[in-house]
């Protein structure tokens, strides 16, 4: 066992796993968890490469600030190799990036700027054309540019693809990728071309991507979609980029992407992110069409841990239609926490105040409905609780019967969706019940969320 200096030593040297219960056809699924390196992804390896190869051509010194624009991993992989090295970082990353990941920049000390994730590229504020400016601006700055990167390309040529021939014992028939900088995948085409030129290279691919429909039909299209996938699928095509080796593209929809995530947790016990997701089940779609066996390799891009809030998080993933609950045709169906199932937080009326606002705090809910035994006796909100300990806060230990709302005006679970308004313009929470059972609560964001779902 071997003690290491820094933990930049740890990037690379991948684990490889055969997928065990995945239903792979013919074929054997290989999985090559980029996870484990010490950022959680694959893009420690262009951060640590493009940081080195700007110090070897002298682009820059340590204290010198760097700037990037980022969807996904290149940011952690960017700041790890940072903070290590001695350098400012400064990230501009669209809003749709998971909480998770921006926490962990900042913990690691890189300036964080978010922007849009609506706008195309050409936007001022679309994330890599505001990067672009601000070290353009800034007298100093170095922008790291992943996009036209050549040393991206360059550590999968000089590491993943190695490593993957290596562990498969040069039996790699299909490698299947996805595409956000192109590195990976333009990387991997040159590598394999040179050392395996019989493995095919399939790209995975988010709807919304433009470049399904590039590699299979050979056209661009002008206009993309938006998808909440994070850190693959573009609108435009990356300046380092090279298909010419890819074969099939497969368009995943973020529903499958995520529900295919969580399968690979589920049973082959593999925490993956959001691009995994997608990847896995790009994988599983070639190997289910192939007539003879074959060995298939894709890439557990990042890990799961940064999803957590997200595709992870049953509440997010009902909010967004990824999952369904059984349907009622009434006010049931509107119900995020259903108090039957166990999933409303609640409170009783002899616990503590302090409690309460420590379970809201933890749940991220403004309100709890106060419950003696499975009776709804009252409703305790953010602002019952203010207005009860702003003057001495030793009352945070009075019981929550001394500060809940006792008055309550309830909704019969048949009335229609209308008969919430009336209630959110009181400034209530609407309160559903079937008789004396008490079913859950609905707040506005339950309603915007219910109509939007009836939308898509």
């Amino acid at each position: 066992m071997t003690v290491h200096q820094s933990v930049l030593e740890l990037i690379g040297r991948t684990p490889m796993v055969r997928a065990q219960r995945l239903d792979t056809g013919l074929c054997e699924l290989f999985l090559k968890l980029e996870s484990a390196n010490p950022g959680g992804s694959i893009k420690d390896r262009i951060g640590l490469s493009m940081i080195e190869g700007a110090e070897k051509d002298g682009r820059i010194r340590p204290g010198d600030l760097l700037v990037e624009g980022t969807a996904g991993n290149t940011g952690l992989g960017l700041a790890l190799v940072a903070q290590q090295k001695g350098y400012r970082l400064l990230l501009v990353v669209p809003d749709k990036m998971s909480r998770e990941k921006i926490f962990n920049l900042k913990a690691m000390g890189a300036e964080v700027v978010l922007t849009r994730s609506d706008v195309a590229k050409g936007h001022p504020e679309y994330y890599q054309d505001m990067a672009e400016r601000i070290a353009r601006e800034t007298p100093g700055a170095y922008f790291i540019n992943q996009f036209g990167n050549p040393d991206n390309p360059a550590a999968h040529i000089a590491t993943t693809g190695p490593e993957i021939l290596e562990q498969m014992d040069g039996k790699v028939d299909a490698i299947v990728v996805g595409c956000g900088s192109s590195g990976t995948l333009s990387g991997l085409s040159k590598y394999f071309a040179e050392h395996s030129p019989q493995t095919e290279l399939i790209l995975a691919d988010p709807v919304g991507s433009i470049l399904t429909q590039y590699i299979n039909e050979g056209t661009l299209s002008t206009k993309s979609a938006s998808w909440m996938v994070e850190g693959i699928g573009e609108d435009f095509l990356p300046p380092i980029s090279d298909f010419t080796r890819v074969r099939k593209a497969y368009a995943i929809p973020d529903k499958e992407s995520f529900l295919t995530a969580r399968e690979l947790l589920a049973k082959e016990g593999i925490l993956g992110g959001s691009s995994t997701g997608t990847l896995v089940a790009a994988a599983l779609k070639y190997c289910g069409e192939q007539t003879s066996a074959k060995r298939v390799v894709t890439l557990v891009c990042d890990t799961g841990n940064k999803y957590l809030s997200k595709m992870y998080n049953d509440y997010w993933m009902l909010d967004n239609g990824f999952i369904e609950r059984e349907q009622h045709g009434d006010l049931r169906d509107l119900l995020l926490r259903p108090f039957a199932q166990r999933d409303t937080v609640v409170i009783g009326p002899n616990e503590l105040l302090i409690t309460a606002y420590t379970r809201m705090k933890l749940y991220d809910v403004s309100q709890l409905p106060v419950m003696d035994g499975r009776k709804l006796v009252g409703i305790v909100d953010e602002s019952d609780v203010l207005m009860h300990v702003h003057a001495d806060e030793a009352r945070f230990r009075d019981p929550v019967s001394s500060a809940m709302m006792r008055n309550l005006q309830m909704l019969e679970v048949g009335q229609p969706i209308e008969a919430l308004l009336p209630v959110f313009e009181r400034g209530h929470v609407a309160i559903v019940v079937d008789g004396e059972q008490f079913l859950g609560l609905i707040t506005r964001i339950d309603l915007l969320n219910y109509l939007r779902r009836k939308v898509n």
